[in-house]
């Protein structure tokens, strides 16, 4: 059974950083591209940022410069630092795993999922 569990979430002001974790259980690391998404109630899920099994990356426009993701197969764990902390990044980060698909922005593309932690940016 895969298993995705996040950590790192809370509280931050304006400008600050947070740095996000997803360890994976239940399926080889090297056979699966990892992402990050990000949703606000009432919102879709939205797309931040992948990184695929030869740790090629994509990410989204409004995160790109601001936010890093890396995989440490070591530890079977994927990463999101986020840096420059804005209030419109408040929202549930979810981490995610895919072992069929390219990486995608679209989270239908995404087989597994994390239960999310929140991270809040208050001004």
């Amino acid at each position: 059974q895969v298993q995705l569990t996040e950590s790192g979430g809370g509280s931050v002001q304006v400008g600050g950083a947070l740095k996000l974790s997803c360890a994976l259980s239940g399926r080889a690391f090297n056979t699966v591209n990892m992402a990050w998404f990000r949703q606000v109630p009432g919102k879709e899920r939205e797309f931040i940022a992948a990184i695929t099994r030869s740790v090629g990356t994509i990410s989204a426009d409004s995160v790109r410069g601001r936010f890093t993701i890396s995989r440490d197969s070591n530890l079977n764990s994927v990463y999101l630092q986020m840096n420059s902390l804005i209030p419109e990044d408040t929202a549930v980060y979810y981490c995610a795993a895919s072992a069929k698909y390219l990486p995608s922005s679209s989270s239908a593309n995404w087989e597994y999922w994390g239960r999310g932690t929140q991270v809040t940016v208050s001004s």
